[in-house]
């Protein structure tokens, strides 16, 4: 929420009940914050990671990490994430535990992307850095693949001072814990949405289609086949749009 000329960061959460279409407030997280991620685990729970509050120098990093339970509506601090970030992803993988992927490290005010990436086990609620992505990203997606792998796509990346647009994607191997680079997508984007099909290609949709955010936004899609590790373009959205929901 904007309050004047400062930004005030909530630590506060909310339940939606599907079956009466109403929201009720539950208890305050532990710590207020921003640009985090919320994960489901297997146990119900749900684990909140990093994120930002902010301050005049909007540098105010989060490294620290909860679980909610929705049997007890409460939360409880759970192991820090190695790295603070914020704008990073979050992706369940296939053994229950959690991949962290990229990110903003804030320094002096810039933000610095991260090409690291963190491991969280529920059994021991203890992070593990695993291997480094081969490009440094945030804004960028992070799919679950129907092989278990989790592939990364585009985002914003630094070269010396400027920032870069990425069409860029990669895929991460659990059973390795490395990452190999496949395909470029067609068109560089960030702030897309990417959803999973039930043929399982991975559709990709909007963003923004330059790096200075102005307005230059994108309506075309593509498609990632994970058996060929080749993108197509498909058919535009109707409407320029950035940050979408596609419901899956």
């Amino acid at each position: 929420m904007l309050n004047g000329n400062s930004t005030v960061v909530f630590d506060s959460a909310e339940l939606y009940d599907s079956s009466t279409g109403r929201w009720a407030m539950t208890s305050n997280m532990n710590a207020a914050r921003s640009l985090h991620t919320a994960s489901v685990l297997a146990n119900g729970k749900v684990l909140i990671a990093g994120g930002v509050a902010y301050n005049a120098n909007y540098n105010l990093m989060a490294n620290s990490a909860e679980l909610y339970d929705p049997v007890t509506r409460s939360w409880t601090t759970t192991g820090n994430i190695i790295m603070a970030r914020y704008w990073h992803t979050a992706s369940i993988l296939s053994n229950g535990k959690i991949l962290i992927t990229g990110g903003v490290i804030c320094c002096e005010g810039s933000n610095m992307p991260l090409n690291t990436a963190e491991i969280y086990d529920p059994s021991t609620g203890s992070w593990t850095m695993t291997s480094n992505m081969t490009i440094a990203r945030y804004w960028h997606t992070a799919s679950i693949l129907a092989n278990g792998k989790v592939l990364v796509v585009g985002g914003v990346s630094y070269s010396g001072n400027n920032s870069v647009l990425l069409n860029s994607a990669e895929l991460y191997d659990p059973s390795t814990g490395s990452w190999t680079m496949t395909n470029n997508m067609t068109f560089q984007r960030s702030s897309h949405t990417a959803a999973i099909l039930s043929n399982g290609k991975v559709l990709v949709a909007g963003g923004y289609a330059t790096n200075d955010n102005n307005d230059n936004l994108s309506n075309t899609t593509e498609l990632y086949d994970p058996l060929t590790g080749l993108w197509e373009l498909t058919g535009n959205i109707t409407i320029l749009a950035c940050c979408i929901v596609i419901c899956q």
